[in-house]
């Protein structure tokens, strides 16, 4: 079908006038044309259209057809288009039959019978999304994934030396390093690159027919599940233990799990990040470029904007994991409750991707600020001391070290000196601080060593996810 003979909505439209922000702004902005391969609506007919092909090959090699039928289904398949798919299905009222018919009218009366032939929709349908799916993850979601997580480790690695007040409720805490605080979230996010890993294995298709018992294939073949397998072997799937007219759904659900929790790993870490380069704290920096502007009315502004806007998507896409509950439920073999809600899972995807764009290009440029650092440690480092006074005063014996600490960090606080003058001074205290030992003491008087395996707890985390991921 030529283009002039396409209706004018099935005609090609500008990017402005798209709806979803996924295209009209951030494909754009973020760089995920390359996705476009796999999730666009020309992507899944494309994708269907393989496996209508590879139902023809094993059909040929099974000795239903000649190999003739195959190259003339195969050739037709490379010439559908999207839009036409969707000329035909405004007389079908069906889209898989419109996409059948769109391939027989392009082959020979021998071949059109082959067509489709004993496939239920939803064999092709669901085969599809899982394989265009799988390979959108191997080919291009989890490589620049991987590569954030490289950027992460090298810069926890890079930093594991550096002084930073570690905190808890947004209080100042006890001391550990930067580089520590970023293996938290080197562990994290390699835990969920390994959840995607196996999600994606486990991705199935089908091709078992109407209600999922192969009674049509079953017709001609003795083992019908055997050449399920033929087939999908042909597309590098697997089948499940058992489908109804559709493929059991925590199959994807686990996915988009995986997918959505990473993105809430990375809009945790985007989060610390933006409270870190707050004015007042200014301990990392975020790189603003030449001409950039925070602000329509407040010119000095340098705002967070990468942060916040994969907190942002997070929220949105976060949400959407109840839809795909929801999509588990369906009635007997088959209702379209789903019909709907499940095309909107390609967006997800390709929200994932934007989000891991942003973050890798804003970690490639990240600033740390030590001096800073440094300087909010230093405001309560005598009072950072507490914790590790009281473990030794209880260890020494003393019988309410707590609460003894407790008061003297309070009076240290009122009136403005430090806790450990009040300690070396404290007669009620004499007797157990003169059982510490000289490096004991040393703590308490400047607690910066007091970071506990800061250090090497942040190598032993890079260094383990490296071999896990074999990066």
């Amino acid at each position: 079908m030529s283009e002039k003979n396409l209706s004018e909505e099935n005609k090609k439209i500008g990017r402005f006038d798209n709806i979803n922000p996924l295209d009209h702004r951030y494909a754009a902005k973020e760089g995920i044309s390359e996705l476009r391969d796999y999730l666009s609506e020309s992507a899944k007919v494309d994708y269907q259209l393989r496996v209508e092909t590879a139902l023809v090959k094993k059909l040929a090699e099974f000795d239903f057809c000649d190999d003739d039928v195959y190259r003339q289904v195969k050739d037709a398949a490379e010439e559908v288009t999207a839009a036409e798919v969707y000329e035909e299905e405004k007389k079908t009222k069906h889209n898989i039959r419109a996409l059948a018919n769109c391939l027989q009218r392009r082959v020979s009366e021998k071949a059109r019978p082959f067509i489709h032939f004993t496939a239920t929709s939803s064999d092709i349908i669901d085969t599809a999304n899982s394989l265009r799916y799988k390979e959108a993850i191997e080919e291009e979601i989890l490589p620049a994934l991987k590569d954030l997580q490289k950027k992460l480790m090298a810069i926890a690695r890079r930093e594991k030396d550096t002084l930073q007040i570690g905190r808890t409720h947004g209080q100042h805490a006890v001391p550990i390093t930067f580089g520590f605080a970023l293996s938290e979230y080197v562990s994290r996010l390699g835990g969920r690159i390994q959840t995607i890993q196996r999600a994606r294995d486990e991705l199935k298709g089908q091709l078992s027919g109407a209600v999922g018992a192969y009674n049509a294939i079953d017709l001609f073949l003795d083992e019908p599940e055997e050449f399920e397998k033929e087939v999908l072997s042909e597309l590098g799937l697997e089948p499940a233990s058992h489908s109804t007219q559709i493929v059991e759904p925590e199959f994807t659900l686990d996915l988009v799990h995986g997918l959505v929790s990473a993105m809430g790993v990375m809009a945790n870490l985007s989060d610390d990040m933006r409270h870190l380069q707050r004015s007042e704290i200014s301990e990392v920096g975020e790189y603003f470029e030449e001409g950039q502007v925070g602000s329509s009315t407040m010119p000095h502004k340098m705002n967070p904007i990468n942060y916040e806007n994969i907190k942002s998507m997070w929220k949105e896409f976060s949400a959407r994991m109840v839809t795909r509950y929801n999509d588990q439920i369906s009635e007997h073999q088959r209702d379209l409750s789903n019909s709907a809600s499940s095309r909107f899972i390609p967006e997800i995807l390709a929200a994932f991707h934007i989000s891991i764009n942003r973050l890798q290009k804003v970690m490639e440029k990240f600033s740390v600020f030590a001096e800073s650092m440094r300087e909010n440690y230093d405001l309560n480092s005598d009072l950072v001391a507490a914790e590790p006074l009281y473990i030794l005063l209880a260890y020494h014996g003393h019988p309410d070290a707590h609460e003894a600490v407790r008061v003297l960090s309070m009076e240290a606080r009122e009136k403005g000196v430090d806790l450990q003058d009040l300690v070396v001074k404290s007669d009620k205290l004499a007797d157990y601080w003169q059982n510490f030992t000289a490096d004991q003491q040393q703590i308490i008087r400047d607690p910066e060593s007091y970071i506990g395996r800061s250090v090497e707890k942040t190598e032993a985390v890079v260094s383990g996810w490296e071999e896990k991921l074999d990066l």
